[in-house]
């Protein structure tokens, strides 16, 4: 064994050790802290499965599915538990990947910087979200793309590979529609890089796998007028105005969710990669590349003129952690450290990792037990108390709904309320925070009221569950940190507003925020739903 390396299976032992820490951790995280707004969004796909959805394909339900025994157990834990698997199988591929382009200890590099990535270990690690799934087969496509692509030697190997990474680059794009970026990835590179994989029938066989597992997503798309192509086209469209706010957010996004400290690591390894340092074979570096910068680019690009989300660039860090992985490894190398011990684990690796286990705790801290109100706490305005604080987004809801139930039972006993009351909300969200936490479990169904950018699936969910019959009387929950004026926002479609109660939210023996249970009396019937059967739907 040289000064500076280890053996394969101490350095697989220590991955191994990595993951099952790291995948405890998420576990406990996953199961113990209430959903965010987006992740009860996607348990509506779970709830009401089909080909395709309004604004995503639909792996993420059927992953949910899978992990909760179709909604037999609708919890945060098992709803979760697909994220902590998934980015487990994701730290032993890039320790795998970096391994075969470099050695053992880059491996290693590569599995501490994607578990030091706040969007590979937390947002799609423990998070239910379509990025969850998209990670790994975005992960998987990359292993069979390394496998295949740079070959010497186009043989039966490597087409099988690549066929596999069709089926990969397929599954990722019935998970988000962001998946097309691996595709370009390959036709980029053998466009430009290696030409003779255009003779060969298996670089056609590739895309024809890929393409044909997005069949349901393209018909359901066809079915309802494209409706998810027209969404995401109007979000992307660069406006005539140049928006530096807009980019200096997304720029800044970008850091913090691939953690700072890993940022620097990737930035400073392709500055070296650019000034000529010679860190793996050439076609190999250029599959990583082409399989990453595009989307970083495009998105960072459409960020100077219009609003983007700094996630969306995430999966295309994940090849750049690849190679900043073994960037390091060669030149910590190259610095001839003495002690094999000491290289596997360098500070400038480790402490990434380091400081997000920092990051993590103060945030789960914040959510869960923190006394700190960082919102509005004017009790003489107790409508909007606790407003603008972010932190409570993913708490209280089950103090909620166990503290409305008595009011739900009295208005039942009284006569008020007939059985099963809906409610209704005016836009996703906190809509499916209401819809998972309180009507649903209650056999409530909740009605959703507001335009398609507002209410997005709900417009089909709405059909299922019956819309609203003039003269109905609904229920209405208005949390204090999302506040809405109840008469301006309803007063028009009922004919009366009455409010039930009260209840308050509290954290660590402090008060959070309030929630406000209403009766609506008398539906007018004079709501303009979205009508998921209309054609050419006009999105706002």
């Amino acid at each position: 064994m040289e000064s500076n390396s280890i053996t394969e299976s101490r350095a697989t032992q220590i991955v191994l050790r990595l993951i099952i820490i790291s995948s405890i951790v998420r576990a406990v995280i996953g199961g113990t802290m209430e959903f965010s707004n987006d992740e009860v969004y996607y348990w509506t796909y779970a709830l009401y499965p089909s080909l395709s959805h309004f604004d995503h394909p639909p792996m993420v339900g059927w992953v949910i599915q899978l992990f909760t025994l179709n909604l037999t157990l609708p919890y945060e834990f098992f709803m979760r538990l697909g994220g902590v698997v998934f980015a487990g199988i994701n730290t032993f591929l890039a320790f795998k990947i970096a391994s075969k382009l470099k050695d053992s200890v880059a491996g290693i590099y590569a599995a501490f910087l994607y578990t030091s990535s706040i969007y590979a270990s937390i947002l799609a690690g423990i998070f239910i979200i379509p990025d969850t799934p998209q990670t790994l087969f975005w992960m998987l496509s990359i292993y069979f793309l390394l496998n295949s692509l740079p070959a010497k030697k186009i043989g039966k190997e490597e087409r099988k590979n690549l066929l596999l990474a069709g089926l990969m680059i397929g599954l990722a794009g019935l998970s988000k529609y962001h998946a097309v970026f691996i595709g370009l990835g390959v036709a980029l590179y053998v466009i430009i890089c290696d030409r003779r994989w255009l003779k060969d029938w298996s670089i056609w066989a590739t895309g024809a796998i890929a393409i044909a597992c997005l069949f349901p997503v393209i018909y359901w798309n066809y079915a309802n007028d494209f409706i998810s192509f027209t969404f995401h086209t109007d979000r992307v469209t660069p406006t005539l105005e140049l928006r530096l706010d807009y980019f200096f957010t997304e720029v800044g996004g970008q850091i913090a969710y691939n953690n700072p400290w890993n940022w620097y690591l990737i930035i400073a390894a392709m500055i070296g990669i650019a000034k000529g340092k010679k860190i793996m074979d050439k076609k190999s570096l250029q599959v990583l590349l082409f399989n990453g910068l595009p989307l970083i680019l495009v998105f960072t690009s459409f960020a100077l003129f219009r609003r983007t989300l700094p996630h969306w660039t995430g999966p295309g860090y994940l090849p750049l952690i690849i190679i900043t992985a073994v960037y390091w490894r060669v030149k910590l190398v190259d610095s001839k450290a003495k002690n094999a011990w000491r290289l596997w684990k360098p500070r400038r690796i480790v402490g990434a990792t380091t400081f997000l286990s920092i990051v993590l705790a103060i945030a789960y801290w914040l959510i869960n037990f923190s006394p700190l109100n960082v919102g509005k706490t004017n009790l003489e305005d107790p409508k909007n108390f606790g407003e603008y604080d972010f932190t409570q987004d993913m708490y209280g809801w089950r103090q909620i709904n166990k503290k409305l139930k008595p009011l739900l039972a009295k208005d039942l006993e009284e006569g008020k309320m007939k059985p099963n009351a809906k409610f209704v909300a005016y836009e996703w969200f906190p809509g499916t925070h209401v819809d998972f936490y309180i009507a649903y479990p209650n056999k409530h169904p909740l009605i959703l009221m507001g335009s398609w950018d507002e209410i997005h699936k709900y417009a089909w969910i709405n059909k299922e569950r019956g819309g609203l019959e003039k003269g109905e009387d609904v229920y209405f929950l208005n949390v204090s940190n999302w506040g809405r004026d109840v008469d301006r926002q309803f007063g028009k479609y009922f004919d009366a507003i009455e409010e039930v109660g009260r209840v308050e939210v509290d954290r660590a023996g402090k008060l959070m925020r309030y929630a406000y249970l209403y009766r609506l009396r008398g539906y007018k019937d004079n709501f303009n739903f979205p009508d998921p059967n209309e054609k050419h739907h006009k999105l706002n």
